[in-house]
């Protein structure tokens, strides 16, 4: 059996990896698991990540999980352009520090926004309060200035002027119907300009037929009870 990702294209890092093997031309079998579903929490994804999230990778007899460990692997393994993973020591430092950073700020902020903004209303019926969701907007305003000053500048890219995984990871992060149909992307005209090199060097195809799920997630009909029941506990330990 040849390389194997389980991926589920709603999920931001699933979303960085997908483009990644593809762009690169990295042959895998798509496992997909459903995360609206509550197929991450069966008996038989568990055997594959007993954390129950995705991205998870088998290849053959190993498995790896945590989407920057992947995204590291796959550039190892397989022979990907330098400028994903730079050779200076310093340019890479610089990639390894956004991977650092984002897992708790972008990432964090832009994953609670969708769920305060978006998920929990219309699929789960739970209402955020105006406070909740106001406070939640701000944070992620601030996080996103800290991109802008702190990491982009005046580069073309965040480590300079060719797509990293620095990038890739970043603008997976922003493309939720939150960011990409309205405030991040139309308020922030360094960032819109960023984007649109991303997508010019990733392809629009593969960067439209990746982000396709996500753009589309509020007309996901409300989960009936039964998973609900299932997913809230996770949701809420997620967006806390």
């Amino acid at each position: 059996m040849g390389l194997e990702l389980y991926l589920d294209l709603l999920s931001q890092p699933c979303r960085a990896v997908y483009i990644f093997a593809k762009k690169n031309g990295i042959p895998f079998q798509l496992r997909t698991v459903e995360l609206l579903k509550g197929q991450h929490l069966s008996d038989a994804f568990v055997q594959v990540n007993p954390l129950k999230k995705v991205p998870a990778l088998k290849d053959g007899d190993f498995i790896l999980t945590e989407s920057v460990a992947i995204l590291l692997y796959l550039t190892h393994k397989y022979k990907v352009p330098e400028h994903w993973y730079p050779q200076d020591l310093q340019t890479r430092a610089r990639v390894d520090e956004y991977l650092a950073w984002q897992h708790t700020t972008l990432r964090r902020n832009c994953l609670r926004a969708l769920w305060h903004k978006v998920m929990l209303p219309n699929f789960l019926g739970e209402q955020v309060s105006p406070k909740t969701l106001e406070d939640t907007v701000a944070e992620l305003d601030v996080t996103l200035q800290l991109l802008e000053d702190k990491f982009l500048q005046n580069k073309d890219f965040i480590v300079g002027p060719h797509i990293s995984l620095a990038d890739l990871v970043a603008i997976t992060e922003l493309m939720h119907p939150m960011g990409a149909g309205c405030q991040v992307f139309q308020s922030r005209p360094k960032l819109a300009a960023w984007r649109q090199r991303i997508e010019a060097a990733v392809g629009k195809d593969l960067f439209q037929e990746a982000h396709e799920v996500i753009l589309k997630v509020k007309n996901t009909p409300p989960a009936d009870p039964t998973i609900k029941q299932k997913l809230m506990p996770g949701v809420l330990a997620m967006i806390q």
